[in-house]
């Protein structure tokens, strides 16, 4: 994909209100810190235009956002096409997600279920001691089970929030890379604490992984992908106790993969703080 440079700005200069504007505007883009400068991308030559536009004449105020968007060419907007283009793994993420709902019928077809489990079934029904390399789809696919709807619109909703943000900052084969190791991680990790016996399955093991990353990351080096909005960690790591003092299950939301919240948070931040410190060493 070519990538279109549209702006240049010092290092130091806060860029967070730019960029929110030009989100809410529908302009896909990305900044990268090249030789003690702040670079501005674009997808095609329009959009840098407008940044440019945006850049000199400021950021409009709220009563004269209206007229702004009258005056940027509609296919600046985001539209599906542009989401293809900048956010294809998030987008198949999902689209994988909600396709193994359907078919397994949010976990009621037990048949289609174990063919996505951690561990294979043997041929008297049970459950395999550990899993088979040779299926090694099993290894990651329990991210994409889930067993009510509420369990799924979470956690598709904070993929999309967290993804996408990981996938405009750093690219699409380092989103994947990361939801393929957080969901190595927080799968092995549950079924160690678990057991063979036990079906588990979600999308957040991979979640707190991508929450440990970004949180992390912006510690260390701040960029305006990975900034938060406030109470945001604070919420998940809220959750995450109040999940592990066994009161969600016991109102009766089911049981809850621990382990794998718990393992996938600990490689996020680990992550985190590793690609967080490159970033800051190399500026």
């Amino acid at each position: 994909m070519s990538m279109h440079r549209a702006l240049e700005c010092q290092l130091d200069e806060d860029l967070s209100q730019l960029t929110r504007f030009l989100h809410q505007q529908g302009v896909p883009h990305r900044i990268t810190e090249e030789r003690g400068e702040q670079v501005i991308w674009t997808g095609d030559e329009a959009d840098a235009e407008i940044v440019r536009r945006i850049y000199a004449e400021g950021v409009p105020a709220e009563q004269a956002t209206l007229d702004f968007r009258a005056s940027v060419r509609p296919a600046a907007r985001l539209n599906w096409p542009l989401m293809l283009r900048y956010m294809p793994v998030t987008l198949a993420v999902l689209a994988i997600t909600f396709f193994v709902a359907f078919w397994t019928g949010l976990g009621s077809r037990i048949g289609a279920v174990i063919v996505l489990s951690f561990t294979p079934v043997n041929s008297m029904g049970l459950m395999a001691s550990e899993p088979d390399l040779a299926q090694w789809w099993r290894l990651v696919t329990p991210i994409f089970l889930h067993f009510g709807w509420m369990h799924l619109a979470f956690n598709a909703l904070w993929y999309w929030e967290l993804g996408r943000r990981i996938e405009m900052r750093s690219g699409s084969l380092w989103l994947l890379g990361l939801t393929l190791l957080f969901a190595l991680v927080s799968n092995g990790g549950q079924w160690l604490v678990s057991g063979p016996t036990t079906l588990f399955g979600g999308l957040s093991g991979v979640l707190y992984g991508l929450l440990g990353y970004c949180w992390l990351y912006q510690l260390i080096s701040p960029n305006v992908h990975f900034d938060l909005p406030k109470g945001v960690v604070i919420m998940m790591l809220a959750w995450l106790v109040l999940c592990m003092s066994g009161l969600v299950t016991a109102l009766g939301f089911g049981a809850i993969a621990n382990a794998a919240h718990v393992s996938g948070l600990v490689i996020g931040c680990v992550c985190g703080v590793i690609a967080g410190g490159v970033q800051r060493w190399i500026r």
